[in-house]
């Protein structure tokens, strides 16, 4: 799989190269980002090589998902991104782009946590529950709630009846992801909860969509695909 990596320089930027190339099932050809430096770093999408690039792997900020997602779609490149923090303006920039190539946006990327969210459905058939989610990362996290964590609410809320409130963040040290579902009702409390142990989780579950969505026709799909999950 030969990928350009958009948001090269960020921490999981790094981590998918380092591992998909560790393990053989990827190859860099180009790193992006303003700051990137290296052998095989650009700063600028039009030093690409369209033809050289069979799928578009992207974990930058709101701004880069927007340049590579139009990259992509104008070069006919498959888009895989877990950049969160995005606004309703870019899922339809997605939207628009599965008429044309195959695109992925995941809020989170680990395997665990998307069966977890899938588990959350089941919640629906209780009555007489209050929900609420918690979530916990490292301090440098910038969006709170994370986009995570959101996604699980969004789930949650279309299946119970009695809605969460908005996902409690804390944000400290080093916590690379902690996500846990509470329902309480006035007898007994439920507990869900995915804790990330290590980053390469996610980087992990990035370089599995990917390999998956590089083969797919156009359209819209979700790591709810890769899972093989109804």
């Amino acid at each position: 799989m030969k990928f350009l990596m958009s948001g090269y320089s960020g921490r999981m930027g790094q981590q998918i190269v380092a591992l998909a190339e560790a393990e053989g099932v990827g190859q860099l050809v180009y790193g992006w980002s303003p700051r990137a430096e290296g052998e095989r770093a650009i700063q600028n999408l039009s030093e690409a090589d369209p033809g050289k690039v069979k799928i578009v792997i992207d974990f930058s900020l709101p701004p880069g998902f927007r340049e590579a997602l139009i990259w992509s779609k104008e070069n006919g490149i498959p888009f895989f991104s877990g950049t969160t923090g995005l606004e309703d303006s870019d899922f339809q920039l997605l939207k628009e782009a599965a008429n044309s190539i195959p695109v992925l946006w995941a809020p989170n990327t680990s395997l665990g946590v998307n069966f977890l969210n899938e588990l959350i459905r089941h919640l629906g058939a209780l009555d007489g529950f209050d929900y609420q989610i918690i979530e916990a990362h490292h301090n440098q996290k910038k969006d709170a709630p994370s986009g995570t964590a959101l996604f699980l609410q969004e789930t949650l809320n279309s299946v119970v009846k009695n809605p969460a409130p908005d996902p409690l963040a804390i944000r400290g040290g080093g916590i690379f992801g902690d996500h846990e579902i509470m329902a309480m009702s006035k007898e007994e409390v439920i507990t869900i909860k995915h804790s990330a142990l290590t980053r390469s989780v996610f980087a992990r579950g990035a370089i599995k969509g990917a390999l998956w969505l590089k083969n797919q026709a156009p359209g819209h799909y979700s790591m709810k695909d890769i899972l093989g999950l109804k």
